[in-house]
């Protein structure tokens, strides 16, 4: 009898650190975060680090955007970071594909997932989201992270410089997590529009 309640008991100890661990890898930072729950809905078993985003034929301006997640010393690359991403078509909707529902649908068809190697990089391909119909909006990228060890957060938006509604101030007034979103595009021989921008973790992330 006394070996079972042995059993019993480091069995108990054993699932108590087991979700003791679990709670610690899903540490909650960054505040309300509106659309995290659908970050990683339909997200494929085998994420690269270079990935798709706007189907090939899609309506638009091609873009390709690129760059370095670090960790949160701004040095040192950061492996196995998921870096998801979503935004509007070239008529500036966030248009459902066929079966989307809920939170998803309303991130629209044009969503996607990378995920860093070893020396942190990332690459996205799609198209030039365009600014919300009849607003000021600037258009925009919808960024959100999901690194080992915490809950999904958002970092600031990827805005690009020559947007007419990015002007002034515009940097200044933005939290800039995860570093600033404000991304200089230049277009190459072949029409391609091409950005970079750094992440940098938990950089202005509040409870990081």
């Amino acid at each position: 009898m006394s070996q079972i309640i042995c059993l019993m008991t480091l069995f108990l100890l054993s699932a108590c650190g087991s979700q003791s661990q679990e709670q610690k890898a899903d540490r909650e930072v960054g505040g309300r975060c509106e659309g995290c729950e659908a970050a990683l809905i339909g997200m494929p078993s085998n994420v690269s680090w270079d990935g798709r985003i706007a189907p090939q034929g899609e309506p638009g301006q091609p873009l390709v955007m690129e760059g370095v997640i670090y960790k949160k010393d701004g040095k040192t690359p950061a492996e196995g970071v998921i870096l998801y991403v979503y935004h509007t078509n070239a008529a500036g909707v966030y248009a459902p594909a066929p079966g989307q529902t809920g939170m998803v649908a309303r991130h629209g068809k044009l969503r996607g997932w990378v995920k860093t190697g070893k020396d942190g990089k990332y690459r996205f391909t799609t198209i030039r989201p365009a600014t919300y119909p009849n607003t000021t909006f600037a258009a925009h990228i919808h960024p959100m992270i999901k690194e080992p060890g915490f809950e999904v957060y958002y970092i600031d938006e990827y805005v690009f410089a020559d947007d007419p509604y990015v002007k002034g101030d515009y940097d200044k007034e933005q939290e800039k997590r995860g570093g600033s979103g404000v991304v200089t595009l230049k277009k190459d021989a072949s029409g391609v529009w091409r950005g970079n921008r750094d992440i940098v973790l938990g950089l202005h992330i509040p409870g990081y």
